[in-house]
Formats: structure tokens, C-alpha cells, sequence
């Protein structure tokens, strides 16, 4: 049975600090033949915020 694992990424930059530990987490949990789920909260639109600094 494969491990499932949910990656929530509430950082609203792309490729800055909060996405690429993210990144690095998925890749490991894909290599320990984990299914990932990845969620973005800044892509939808109820959970935008200040992405000012």
C-alpha cells in the first residue's frame, strides 16, 4: 500500500524560500514512493492576501 502525503503551501511566492522547501519535501516523499498532493492557498481565490513583503 503507498503512503499519500498533502503538501500545503500557504507562501504566496513562487520559487522563493517557502516553495522551494516545499519542493525539496516533495521530492523526497516521491523517492520514498510516497502519492503527493500539493496545494497552493494563494492560487485560490478566497485565501488571497497581502503579497506585499
Amino acid at each position: 500500500m503507498a503512503k499519500k502525503a498533502v503538501v500545503v503551501n500557504a507562501g504566496p511566492r513562487i520559487g522563493w524560500n517557502t516553495d522551494m522547501l516545499l519542493r525539496e519535501a516533495e521530492k523526497g516523499l516521491i523517492e520514498a514512493g510516497a502519492e503527493v498532493v500539493r496545494f497552493d492557498l494563494f492560487r485560490l481565490n478566497q485565501y488571497m492576501g497581502c503579497v506585499s513583503c
